[in-house]
């Protein structure tokens, strides 16, 4: 989600940064049959996600292949939508979510699932309310915590995207950005409160350079569905 431009691909990416050679990188495959069960995690709070931010939502194109941004335009809107608890090492704001898609020859995750990529992924990026920038709180193995969420296609459009989906055409060459017409509920974004209670953890990094492994991972087992003519 950290916009770098650079013609290496990921296997290249060590060479630039040292930190990309980490033992805590990300993203993983998550191999289902090697799994440790943690019962005392419990679940994760989620604190204004029910709630529809002041002001616009904005959607960017960062130049990254299949990466699309979506924050709020003033980022003291996003104050009070924080997740706590779940085993979460503190509380943490929300900073700015953003998607990875494949094409139409094949999907486009970042984490697999037993080895197998799936059509499409949501990160919502989170930084500890006791760092006040990005910058501070990629000094701490806490600083940060993202949320994934798989896709799984289906015949059916999912009406509350279709804000996100507008937005799009919009947004084709790297650098543009538009403010959505409509703001939105972030919990409408995904699966069923309900759902929410299957996740997995990891310790892990940022995906692009500079790496930094300062991530705590949350991977949700429920898939958002979303229509295949959205994807």
């Amino acid at each position: 989600w950290c916009p770098y431009s650079s013609s290496a691909g990921p296997s290249h990416w060590k060479e630039l940064k040292a930190t990309c050679g980490g033992d805590k990188q990300s993203p993983v495959n998550i191999d289902r049959h090697r799994l440790q069960r943690d019962g005392g995690l419990g679940d994760i709070l989620f604190e204004g996600y029910d709630q529809a931010p002041p002001g616009k939502w904005r959607l960017a194109n960062d130049g990254h292949t299949g990466a699309l941004m979506l924050s709020l335009a003033s980022e003291s809107a996003s104050e009070h939508i924080t997740i706590s608890g779940g085993g979460l090492p503190g509380r943490y704001r929300a900073l700015q979510l953003h998607f990875h898609w494949g094409s139409p020859a094949g999907n486009g995750s970042e984490h697999t699932l037993d080895g197998r990529q799936l059509p499409m992924e949501l990160h919502i990026v989170h930084i500890n309310v006791k760092y006040r920038t990005l910058v501070e709180a990629k000094g701490h193995p806490n600083g940060l915590a993202v949320l994934g969420f798989f896709f799984q296609v289906s015949e059916t459009p999912n009406t509350n995207y279709n804000t996100i989906v507008a937005g799009l055409r919009n947004v084709s060459h790297a650098g543009d950005f538009v403010d959505l017409a409509s703001t939105f509920r972030l919990s409408t974004l995904l699966p069923h409160a309900g759902r929410l209670s299957g996740y997995y953890r990891y310790q892990g990094s940022l995906t692009t350079p500079d790496c930094s492994e300062v991530v705590v991972w949350t991977v949700f087992e429920e898939p958002v569905e979303i229509g295949r003519e959205q994807v």
